[in-house]
């Protein structure tokens, strides 16, 4: 970090935090001056001295009229379900880029067993694609991190929550840039738990005491694995604060309240989203509708109420990618969201549940006039012995 006068600031320079100034004005966020007419607002707000990250120069490419303060800019609105691509033709680069996750994190995995410093940089590359993606066409990812593997709950739970983190951060229009950063914290978050005993990181019954207090230091490892790889900023606050609580009572720092910036609030409650709902070989995901619930029921206490009712917006009742029975006893999974009217997605059908039999594959627009079909519920494949993971592979990906 390095402080600067404001007068020295230059477009693409990222501002970290005021440092000396006359008048009053606040800084919500963090983030980059990217015209000089954004930089001569600043020094006409009073603003004398500021902290810039220096590793995060940007090329200075916007216009003149765009209004870039980093503190009181308003960031021009754009339609968060707007979609350039179908989900058929994201699905491919969507599986690539899930497949190059899991790859990306066992090698890092890799390095820090053995003592070496993870390499960043792929894990931004990866996130900018994941964030590429997602606002092509949400739906795609978002029906990949239902495609669980319960073995495999330590490398897909990092990427999910990134992908989440990504599709959330969109609805509540926050600028690219700073998605790039949340994205890539949430990659990252869960590293240190490769320095947890494997007997209490995989034990699948209740934590002792004594258990939960080596469990905990989990977020601890996280941060200094993350400092130690050269991050700041967004990125390492996800990975050391994603388990702290408004009321203090989280861990590993106890901080609360206004200490636990928006990020991080997001942060945990997609953590805890994509922890209940997951495949364990222990235990069966929990249905969406059910996290929600339990989330909840946290709040106001644990978790951010305002926020965790925009992340329920913005991923649906039925997120993409959930199993469901139709009033016509037809099952299938629900491929697109629809945000005018969350209960009524469309649904790709493929299984008839009362005669137990497959069906032909058809898609199914709820809120079409055409049809009368309404959604009855969630369900799990095991309810009629459903062969999902060969569904995934014939019909979604083809």
């Amino acid at each position: 970090m390095k402080t600067i006068p404001t007068s020295q600031l230059k477009p693409g320079m990222f501002v970290q935090k005021v440092v000396k100034q006359t008048g009053s004005i606040r800084i919500k966020n963090q983030g980059w001056v990217k015209t000089q007419s954004g930089i001569d607002k600043l020094i006409k707000s009073g603003i004398l001295e500021v902290e810039i990250d220096p590793d995060k120069m940007l090329a200075s490419e916007e216009p003149e009229t765009q209004t870039t303060l980093p503190t009181q800019h308003e960031v021009k609105k754009r339609d968060p379900w707007l979609i350039t691509h179908s989900a058929e033709q994201e699905m491919s680069k969507a599986k690539k880029l899930y497949d190059e996750a899991k790859n990306l994190q066992t090698k890092a995995f890799g390095d820090i067993e053995s003592g070496r410093t993870v390499d960043v940089a792929p894990f931004k590359e990866l996130a900018s694609g994941f964030i590429d993606s997602v606002f092509r066409n949400q739906d795609a990812l978002a029906c990949i991190t239902q495609m669980r593997q319960k073995d495999a709950y330590l490398l897909e739970h990092s990427i999910n929550v990134s992908i989440l983190m990504s599709i959330f951060a969109k609805h509540l229009n926050i600028e690219k840039p700073i998605i790039e950063e949340l994205a890539t914290g949430a990659l990252l978050h869960d590293m240190g738990k490769i320095k947890i005993p494997d007997a209490i990181l995989n034990k699948p019954g209740r934590y002792s005491d004594e258990e939960f207090k080596v469990m905990q230091n989990h977020a601890r490892f996280s941060k200094e694995i993350l400092e130690d790889a050269g991050l700041t900023g967004i990125a390492v606050d996800i990975a050391g604060m994603h388990h702290e609580r408004l009321d203090g009572k989280g861990y590993p720092f106890g901080k609360k309240g206004d200490e636990i910036s928006q990020y991080v609030r997001m942060a945990s409650i997609v953590d805890v989203y994509d922890a209940l709902t997951a495949e364990r070989v222990y235990k069966t995901g929990m249905e969406p509708i059910k996290a929600f619930k339990i989330l909840k029921q946290g709040c106001p206490d644990s978790f951010d109420g305002v926020l965790l009712n925009k992340f329920i917006q913005c991923i649906g009742i039925h997120p993409v990618g959930t199993l469901v029975k139709l009033s016509s006893q037809k099952v299938g999974l629900v491929t697109q969201s629809n945000p005018a009217t969350p209960l009524k997605p469309v649904v790709k059908t493929f299984f008839n549940a009362k005669h137990g039999r497959y069906t032909e594959v058809q898609d199914i627009d709820l809120s079409s006039k055409r049809t009368q079909d309404t959604l009855e519920s969630a369900v799990k494949p095991k309810e009629y012995n459903i062969d999902l993971e060969g569904f995934y592979k014939h019909s979604i990906f083809s």
